[in-house]
């Protein structure tokens, strides 16, 4: 697709930046953080999609919505752009994208996500990035959630060594046209709100669930793991007493994000 070439060469020169030291310390204090305190309330400098974008939004997230239910849970965690486009064409249950839907993803995707409000780094630069399933194992009991083999995989192993078997895998790597899917998701729920989405779900290309990050949760506890909840868990209590708790979003970070205590931090980008 020309067009995504000429969008990628434009913006690839600042995708990746990370938020200067500079600009981090002039976000207000007391006003930033009461913010993220309220992460899932609109404010009024929020940028939301509208007009004919509003609706585009829409039906983008609901093709996105036929293409999971025809490849099923655990291969739309990893399914690349392309593929994603090849069932789209071969699938009349699902439909091709119009070329005003692609060329809404594709916005969206080369947008800086500081735009939003999201100041952390951009790991998945290329809008057709597809995780190595060579590279992949599926973890047992975790309602098909894959992890990278190497660092992910034995950091989890050793977490649930160490915590028991209470503790669960309840996300594991996710490309890029999973994370358009829970992203556009949360901001349609919000009326189109991305900044509101940004405060709880990486934009495309920012999360680093790409490249190996994993949720913990415990197990039994459904949704609640994914919300304030989770610190009450015994598993959380047990992740805290043993000192091997490494998130990436802890409390009052600088990054635009709620408070995660059950992101485990493993990649980083070079």
């Amino acid at each position: 697709m020309q067009r995504r070439q000429i969008l990628k060469a434009s913006l690839a020169g600042s995708a990746g930046a990370l938020l200067p030291a500079m600009a981090q310390a002039a976000l207000p204090g007391a006003a930033y953080l009461a913010k993220m305190a309220a992460f899932d309330e609109p404010h009024p400098t929020d940028i939301r999609v509208q007009g004919r974008d509003a609706q585009l939004l829409l039906q983008v997230l609901g093709r996105l919505d036929r293409v999971k239910r025809t490849v099923g849970h655990g291969n739309f965690a990893v399914l690349g752009f392309d593929p994603m486009l090849r069932y789209a064409r071969n699938y009349p249950a699902i439909g091709r994208f119009s070329a005003a839907e692609l060329e809404f993803m594709e916005r969206v995707f080369f947008r800086e996500a500081s735009d939003y409000g999201f100041m952390g780094p951009k790991v998945t630069r290329k809008l057709t990035s597809t995780p190595n399933l060579r590279n992949l194992v599926r973890v047992r009991r975790a309602s098909g959630n894959l992890l990278y083999r190497g660092e992910p995989l034995q950091a989890f192993t050793n977490l649930q060594k160490r915590v028991g078997p209470d503790l669960v895998l309840t996300s594991g790597i996710r490309g890029v046209v999973k994370q358009f899917h829970l992203f556009l998701r949360k901001a349609a729920s919000a009326g189109g709100d991305l900044s509101l989405a940004s405060r709880s779900l990486a934009p495309p290309g920012y999360s680093f669930h790409g490249i190996g990050d994993f949720d913990v949760g415990q197990r039994g506890w459904g949704k609640r793991n994914f919300s304030s909840d989770f610190v009450k868990s015994p598993v959380h209590a047990r992740l805290e007493a043993l000192g091997v708790l490494q998130i990436r979003y802890p409390r009052n970070n600088l990054l635009g994000v709620r408070y995660e205590p059950w992101h485990i931090r493993i990649a980083s980008v070079s």
